[in-house]
């Protein structure tokens, strides 16, 4: 394996405004391909004549697939360069959501989803890299806008995809195949600026000669640094899956009508997208961010202690302190660009990270069901998600420690 500290970048530094268009546009695209499913579900189950299993499925797919082609995200990027990698993500999203709305058999609707997925889930690893690369000095600042953007798609797929259906086809039964496409035409126009950066690459084939050599992820998987990593991004996940999959119904037990239910999960998701602009600034200024995020932390186990003691009486309250702990997220995102010296270094890092951080992730939603399922009440799956937070902390602690994952990869042999 080539030394990471010494490799040349696969691509040159563009001007720095195109380079900040195509990766906030990129991001805003790494959602809507899994959020836009759930406002129509009803209707697409419907249309394609399945049960719940086939649901189930549809809605697992984003987890599993993040995992399994995330893995593969590092190797292809070192390989074709990170400007390719990114025009091939967006592509599998354009065609992946533009084509099955025009199947009517679910096993093609499935195959492309997951093809769709598969290019959300490239996206994703990519992303720190490419920011490493082009903002080298400016991390926080533009993981505050990428992640804000992520955000952004997400909340414009999950409110929007059914008034776009009802407006285009009169209601969601007819339209929402429309309701669907329309984000596979945003992500047509997030291509643009990237087709752009292709040029780059041709520049820095003549200017740099062969790419360097790929740093693998097995590599990351010998190191203490990288198993921190997986595992804060891997239970931070499992309790936002949770939140975002169970909440909404845990309100409706509590005694919440279902619309001030959904408000409250929007409280949530809300309070995340202005601090999804401070947190990674502060992340990467702080000398030593352990402290941020021993307090966020603290925010998700106070609310998760209040929805254990009143959790109709201080709803509201809770649902900020939870809104405002679940901003660990862009943390983590943010660190995965400060613990790692070069782009391939930094993708390598986030693939280990993200692949087998959703595997953790996965089984928090199932796993919260079932237990429910089996006690009756939601008591005991915020006692087990109160007890997540140690295993949480902890590899934060070392994951947010000064330093870089080449520090532990030139201990070792090479």
């Amino acid at each position: 394996m080539t030394d990471p500290t010494t490799a040349r970048p696969s691509a040159p530094l563009v001007g720095a405004g195109l380079a900040a268009v195509a990766i906030i546009g990129l991001a805003f695209n790494l959602r809507p391909a899994a959020a836009s499913v759930g406002p129509v579900l009803d209707e697409l189950t419907s249309a394609l004549g399945v049960g719940p299993t086939i649901a189930g499925v549809l809605t697992t797919l984003p987890v599993l697939a993040f995992a399994v082609f995330g893995a593969l995200a590092p190797t292809a990027a070192g390989r074709i360069g990170p400007h390719r990698i990114a025009v091939l993500a967006l592509a599998c999203v354009i065609v992946g959501q533009g084509a099955r709305v025009l199947v009517s058999d679910p096993v093609s609707f499935l195959l492309l989803s997951l093809l769709a997925l598969a290019g959300m889930a490239t996206g994703n690893v990519v992303l720190p890299s490419l920011v490493r690369l082009h903002f080298p000095r400016r991390i926080g600042m533009m993981t505050a806008a990428y992640t804000t953007s992520l955000a952004l798609g997400l909340t414009a797929a999950s409110a929007l995809t059914v008034p776009l259906a009802e407006a285009f086809a009169g209601s969601v039964e007819d339209g929402w195949r429309t309701g669907l496409v329309v984000w596979a035409i945003a992500a047509g126009a997030a291509l643009v600026p990237w087709l752009l950066m292709l040029r780059a690459d041709r520049v820095a084939a003549r200017r740099t000669g062969p790419a360097p050599s790929v740093v693998r992820m097995r590599a990351i998987a010998g190191t203490r640094l990288g198993w921190a990593m997986a595992i804060l991004f891997g239970t931070q996940s499992l309790q936002a899956y949770v939140v975002f999959g169970w909440f909404a119904q845990l309100y409706r037990d509590a005694g919440f009508d279902p619309t001030t239910a959904g408000i409250l999960l929007g409280v949530i998701t809300g309070v995340g997208i202005p601090l999804s602009i401070v947190i990674p600034v502060l992340t990467a200024r702080l000398v030593d961010p352990r402290p941020l995020l021993v307090g966020l932390v603290f925010c998700v186990a106070a609310a998760y202690l209040g929805l254990l003691l009143a959790p109709a009486d201080g709803a509201w309250l809770w649902a900020v302190l939870l809104g405002t702990g679940l901003s660990i997220f862009p943390m983590v995102l943010t660190l995965i660009g400060l613990r790692a010296r070069t782009a391939a270094t930094t993708a390598a890092l986030s693939g280990f990270t993200q692949s087998a951080g959703y595997l953790i992730a996965a089984v928090g939603p199932i796993g919260m069901g079932v237990l429910h399922d089996l006690t009756g009440s939601w008591d005991w799956p915020l006692i087990v998600l109160l007890g997540m937070l140690v295993p949480l902390l902890v590899s934060g602690l070392v994951a947010a420690r000064p330093g870089t994952i080449e520090d532990e990869l030139e201990l070792r042999p090479r």
